[in-house]
């Protein structure tokens, strides 16, 4: 199969970093009962990403910038990952990294690990006075749950003629997965997956969907999945 018909979309936090930066941050910076009882209240849909964000960035009384980068450029890459990306350029893949966090470490990390030329789709955050402050450009009132649904970045960026992969792991990723041919999950996301009866592929690092990606391409033709073609439907019918 040619490689210029898949569609890769690929979670930020804790998929392509080991750990989830936006949350790190704020438990580094924030007050730290209030950022632990502001994401527990999300991870049990107490409140929309959109209200966390804000009430996280309000948990921060002041932030000096240095300290900020600093912190930032501590955190890690999965070692995996730019070797997928080397992949997917080799094979014509298209990658889009999807973010419910904030441009402000993404851009950072990406260019330090010399991948600024990846595209990427993320709230934005900015740094005045001491304070953060977040901003949402992509919040759609549709999807009032999600800061920034990912799905419309698929919706966006793929056609019916495309293959749509989808790689995640987390709370940000359940709805946007549905809208993909093929799923790699791992974490709460695999077991949304498995308590939603939603076809996956489990993988630990980015060298398990390289395995399974070439094993796709060697197929002369993938079929799609039946439910994410009735999700991106309705989705093109709103519009």
């Amino acid at each position: 199969m040619d490689g210029s018909k898949l569609k890769v979309f690929v979670d930020f936090d804790g998929t392509i970093t080991t750990e989830d930066v936006g949350d790190s941050i704020f438990r580094k910076f924030g007050e730290p009962k209030w950022v632990e009882t502001i994401i527990e209240d999300l991870h049990n849909d107490k409140i929309s990403s959109r209200k966390c964000w804000d009430l996280l960035c309000a948990s921060v009384n002041k932030i000096d910038e240095n300290d900020l980068n600093k912190f930032i450029d501590e955190m890690k890459v999965e070692p995996t990952f730019k070797p997928f990306v080397n992949f997917c350029d080799e094979n014509k893949i298209e990658l889009f990294v999807l973010s419910d966090g904030f441009d402000y470490y993404i851009k950072r990390i990406l260019e330090r690990e010399g991948l600024s030329n990846l595209k990427f789709f993320s709230n934005k955050l900015r740094l005045i006075s001491g304070k953060l402050i977040p901003e949402y450009p992509y919040f759609n009132p549709d999807y009032p749950s999600s800061a920034n649904p990912k799905q419309n970045h698929i919706i966006n960026n793929s056609s019916d003629d495309d293959y749509t992969i989808y790689i995640g792991d987390g709370n940000s990723d359940k709805e946007a997965s549905q809208y993909c041919d093929y799923i790699f999950a791992k974490n709460s996301l695999l077991k949304f997956c498995e308590r939603e009866r939603i076809s996956y592929w489990p993988f630990k690092d980015f060298n398990d969907v390289t395995i399974r990606i070439k094993e796709l391409l060697s197929k002369k033709r993938l079929k799609k999945r039946h439910q994410a073609q009735i999700k991106r439907k309705h989705a093109y019918e709103a519009e």
